[in-house]
C-alpha cells in the first residue's frame, strides 16, 4: 500500500480487448478502475458534442477509467465508455482521443452492442456485462477519486471474445465517427493518427500488441477510408481548440504524476518547465513523495495564480486532509464544491473531512453534501456508509439503518440489507416516506434471493 491508498476489490470478469491466443497470456491480470472528477470532466467535455451529434443524451452516458498502461477503450454494457488510463498519456493530442470516443460512440450509434449481443447469445453475454458493470460498482466502494485512492478492481482477461466486434463493424463504427465529427465541426486528423499509431502495432507479436489491435481489428482499407475522408473534409484543417490542447496536457501530468514514480515524474517535468500541466504534476510528485511543504507551496502558487481552479483546490484539501490536517482541508474542499457543487466526488471529499474533523456542528453540513453527492450518483457504497457514519453520530438510528441497507444492497450483501431494513422499518409509522424506502429495499433482496435460487 503506498501513500495513496491502494483498495483492493477481487472480481472476475471477461474484460474487453483483451483476448489472448495462447496459454501464458491468458492468465488472470489484474486492472484497476479509478475515479477523478477533473479527467472524468475534460473527458465529458470531449465527448458531450459527439454525443449530441450522435442523438444520444451525455449524461445517460457513463464514463469509466481504466488504470492500465496499454491503449485500450471500449463500449459495452450499453451506454458505458470505458477509457484505459494508457490511452489517455499516450495520445499525442486532445483530437486523438477525441477521434476514439468518436469511434466508440460509432458503435453505440449504430447499435453494435445489440446485435453483437444477439449474435453470441443473450443469457452468457448478460452475465458478463452484468459483471464487469457490478465490478466497477464494486471497486468504487472505496474513496472515489485518484487523489485519494487508485481503486483496484482485480479483473481477470477472459479468452472469449465476447466484447470485440467484427472488421465490418468496425468500419461501421469508422464512417459515423467520421460522420460526427463532420457534425460536429472537427478534424479527423486525430483518428487518422490514432489509426496510424495502430497501423505500427501490426507489426508487433499478438502476445505484445495494445488490446485495442486485438478488439478493434484493424485493416488498411479502414486507414484509407479515413485518410480519404480527412482529404475531402472541410475541417481536416481546423486546428484543435487550445483549451482542449491544454486540458489534455493536464490529464497527462495528473496521470503521469499519480501513476509513476515521484521521482520520474520530477524528471520528466523539470522545474525548467514552467507550465501549469509541469508544476501541477511536480506538485503532485512532490507529495507523493512524501514532501508535503514543497507540495503545499506548489500547490498554492498555482492556486494564487489560478484562484477559481476548483481542482488545483480540491488536490490542497487532498493534501491538507491525507497529512493529518483535516479541519485545514475544510476550507480547500468547501471552495473547490462551491466552484463545481455537480461534482459528486469533490462533495463525498468535503462531507469526509467534514466528518472526519470532529465536530458535531458539522455533521449537518457532511449530510446535504453526502445527500447531494447521492443525487447525482447513487449507486456508490461509500457514500452511503459515510452517510450511515454521519447519522448514526447525530444519533440517527434509523437513518443510519437505512443508509446501510442501501450499501449492503449496492454490494450484494442481502442478508446485510435486509437485516438494517428490518431494523429501521420496525422503528418508523407504517406508510412514512422512510418506512416506504425500506419497504423497497427489503423488496429488492426478496427478489434478489428469488432470482438467486432460479439460477441454482
Amino acid at each position: 500500500m503506498n501513500n495513496y491508498n491502494l483498495i483492493s476489490f477481487a472480481v472476475l470478469i471477461a474484460f474487453a480487448g483483451s483476448i489472448y491466443s495462447n496459454m501464458a497470456a491468458a492468465q488472470e491480470r489484474k486492472f484497476s478502475f479509478i475515479r477523478d472528477a477533473e479527467i472524468e470532466s475534460i473527458i465529458r467535455t470531449y465527448a458531450t458534442p459527439l454525443f449530441q451529434a450522435a442523438g444520444l443524451e451525455p449524461s445517460a452516458i457513463k464514463v469509466f477509467l481504466v488504470k492500465d498502461n496499454s491503449l485500450n477503450a471500449f463500449v459495452a454494457g450499453g451506454q458505458n465508455l470505458f477509457l484505459n488510463t494508457g490511452l489517455l498519456v499516450r495520445a499525442e493530442s486532445a483530437n486523438q482521443v477525441i477521434g476514439v470516443i468518436a469511434h466508440e460512440t460509432g458503435h453505440i450509434a449504430s447499435g453494435h452492442l445489440v446485435s453483437r449481443n444477439k449474435a453470441i447469445g443473450g443469457a452468457s453475454t448478460k452475465r458478463v456485462i452484468a459483471t464487469l458493470l457490478g465490478s466497477v460498482i464494486g471497486v468504487i466502494s472505496g474513496r472515489p477519486d485518484i487523489g485519494q485512492a487508485i481503486i483496484l478492481g482485480g479483473t481477470s482477461i477472459g479468452q472469449r471474445g465476447l466484447l470485440q466486434f467484427s472488421r465490418t463493424q468496425e468500419s461501421q463504427a469508422d464512417q459515423a465517427a467520421l460522420r460526427l465529427l463532420d457534425r460536429s465541426k472537427q478534424s479527423a486528423v486525430g483518428l487518422l493518427n490514432f489509426m496510424k499509431i495502430l497501423q505500427d502495432q501490426d507489426l508487433v507479436s499478438s502476445r505484445f500488441q495494445d488490446p485495442y489491435v486485438r478488439s478493434h481489428p484493424l485493416t488498411r482499407d479502414r486507414i484509407n477510408t479515413i485518410a480519404h475522408h480527412v482529404e475531402s473534409s472541410p475541417f481536416s484543417k481546423k486546428p484543435t481548440n487550445p483549451e482542449l490542447v491544454a486540458l489534455q496536457s493536464r490529464i497527462r501530468a495528473k496521470l503521469i504524476a499519480f501513476l509513476e514514480p515521484a521521482t520520474l515524474t520530477l524528471r520528466r517535468y523539470p522545474e525548467s518547465d514552467t507550465s501549469i500541466s509541469a508544476r501541477y504534476a511536480r506538485a503532485i510528485a512532490e507529495y507523493r513523495k512524501p514532501d508535503i511543504q514543497r507540495a503545499l507551496g506548489a500547490i498554492n502558487a498555482l492556486i494564487a495564480e489560478n484562484p477559481s481552479d476548483p481542482y488545483f483546490l480540491e488536490l490542497k484539501g487532498q493534501m491538507l486532509f491525507e497529512d493529518g490536517q483535516v479541519e485545514a482541508a475544510i476550507p480547500a474542499y468547501e471552495q473547490s464544491a462551491k466552484l463545481v457543487p455537480h461534482e459528486a466526488t469533490i462533495r463525498v471529499s468535503l462531507a469526509r473531512a467534514q466528518i472526519e474533523s470532529g465536530h458535531d456542528d458539522l455533521l449537518d453540513p457532511a449530510i446535504r453534501n453526502l445527500q447531494a453527492a447521492l443525487q447525482r450518483e447513487p449507486k456508490v457504497p461509500s457514500t452511503w456508509r459515510q452517510l450511515a457514519i454521519a447519522y448514526g453520530r447525530l444519533g440517527q438510528d434509523v437513518q443510519s439503518s437505512l443508509a446501510l441497507a442501501e450499501e449492503a444492497l449496492l454490494l450484494g450483501k442481502m442478508s446485510e440489507a435486509e437485516y438494517h431494513a428490518r431494523k429501521a422499518e420496525q422503528a418508523l409509522p407504517k406508510g412514512s416516506p422512510d418506512w416506504l424506502k425500506s419497504q423497497d429495499i427489503l423488496n429488492a433482496t426478496l427478489n434478489r434471493k428469488e432470482q438467486s435460487e432460479r439460477k441454482n
